[in-house]
């Protein structure tokens, strides 16, 4: 009993002392391991990255991607001085690469690098669903999934310890422990880790609308985007409850509703066009 209570004591510290603030949510996020160790890291990885990688420079789709990714960290940082958040991006270095590679991806290292492969463009198509794909992957950068996602992934592994820890204790057989933890681990990667990555897609959903609606593309577009990532993946995807990732449908049904309020939010900041 005296074990478990300690187990307990600590992870409530864990919650107590570990936390950041969403600034587009509010909400407190974890915070296990701090910006200031995981951006020179994510840095070191993104040259690591672009240094085994084929970078297209010089062409207008190379400038494309520079000029979107721009646009894009200006809408952010008008968006987080107006809402009290000035100094927020301190420790941020943007970056705009694009990457000759036939995958349709892309992505936002912690601190604000990106990448973006040329297999995105011919879906992405224009520069308005380019915005579309840079604002989600801005978002979690600004929303720091990455360092929740590090967080949370050590607070699992804390809580198979603390799972071994108390079976032990208790008597349990060493087969019946086996079975405890398999039980654990899957419990929480589908109630608890795969929920809280679909979150954070979801979340990043819908900042990267505002954001991109503020820099002046048309949030319409991401609906579009989305029904064409839907024809190409042929519809191949595993069941919500088992992806990362919400389903191709959840995603369109949703930034369709939220379309409006993003072009209310960029009014606010004197924009009232909107580029497709």
């Amino acid at each position: 009993m005296r074990l478990n209570f300690k187990i307990i004591t600590a992870f409530a510290l864990v919650f107590i002392v570990a936390c950041a603030t969403n600034p587009f949510t509010g909400e407190k996020t974890l915070a296990l391991v701090p910006n200031s160790q995981i951006f020179p890291l994510s840095f070191q990885q993104y040259n690591q990255v672009l240094s085994e990688s084929k970078v297209v420079t010089g062409t207008p789709e190379a400038r494309m991607v520079t000029t979107v990714g721009q646009k894009i960290a200006t809408a952010s940082e008008r968006w987080l001085n107006a809402n009290g958040y000035q100094g927020y991006l301190n420790g941020y270095q943007w970056e705009y690469t694009l990457i000759q590679d036939d995958q349709v991806n892309a992505w936002c290292m912690p601190g604000g690098k990106i990448a973006v492969y040329t297999g995105l463009l011919p879906i992405s198509q224009s520069e308005a669903g380019l915005a579309v794909v840079m604002g989600h992957e801005v978002a979690h950068a600004l929303a720091n999934h990455g360092q929740q996602r590090m967080s949370a992934g050590q607070l699992q592994q804390l809580g198979a310890v603390a799972t071994a820890v108390g079976t032990s204790a208790a008597g349990v057989s060493q087969e019946n422990q086996a079975l405890f933890n398999q039980v654990y681990g899957l419990g929480s990667t589908v109630g608890v880790m795969l929920p809280f990555s679909r979150n954070h897609e979801t979340e990043a959903d819908r900042i990267g609308l505002t954001i991109m609606a503020i820099a002046g593309y048309d949030p319409a577009e991401a609906a579009a985007l989305w029904r064409r990532m839907k024809a190409q993946s042929g519809g191949q995807a595993p069941p919500e409850f088992l992806s990362t990732h919400p389903s191709n449908d959840t995603r369109i049904n949703n930034l369709e509703a939220w379309a409006a309020d993003a072009r209310a939010e960029a009014q606010k900041f004197g924009v009232t066009t909107f580029k497709r």
